[in-house]
């Protein structure tokens, strides 16, 4: 490290694995009925297909932006997922050691190594010029959706009578 100003992978680390441990826990405590459960506004996903999506905005950002795969992804599918608890929360720490495999080469100063779709590229390219603003992308949408998770777990369980 040359600069105070750079940030370690594993500091990132730490809070991505904060936000995906909090998002199990809440999708656990749920259970599968209201894991699976949208609130009743418009546009809102439940609790399990904002984990889903999640796993998808680690494998595309991290998979094909950083590392330069080729994925496969539908992100409307991610969007109205929905199935067991126990089978999501079990696809996590995959998903996570993929995320770290996909940074073995990270330079935080580089370009991304991969291709952006071009709404990506259009409507995002302040962080998309550095592979350290795409790592900052991934940690920024767990953070967010973390919150959005626990947000749902609190309408959803208002909404079928579980007290608070």
């Amino acid at each position: 490290m040359t600069s105070g100003r750079s940030v370690l992978v594993e500091d990132v680390l730490i809070h991505v694995d904060r936000a995906l441990r909090g998002m199990c826990a809440t999708l656990t405590d749920l259970g599968d009925e209201l894991a699976n459960v949208r609130p009743a506004l418009p546009g809102a996903n439940s609790a399990y297909a904002i984990l889903t999506h999640c796993l998808g905005v680690m494998e595309f950002w991290g998979g094909q932006v950083l590392a330069g795969r080729e994925i496969v992804r539908d992100r409307a599918a991610e969007l109205v997922a929905s199935g067991p608890v126990a089978e999501l929360v079990a696809r996590v720490p995959a998903g996570r050691d993929r995320l770290l495999a996909d940074l073995v080469a990270y330079d935080g100063a580089a370009p991304p190594t991969g291709p952006l779709e071009d709404r990506d590229r259009d409507d995002l390219p302040e962080f998309t010029r550095t592979q350290g603003g795409v790592l900052m992308h991934i940690y920024e949408e767990l953070a967010q959706h973390r919150g959005h998770v626990d947000l749902t777990a609190d309408l959803v369980r208002h909404a079928s009578g579980v007290r608070l």
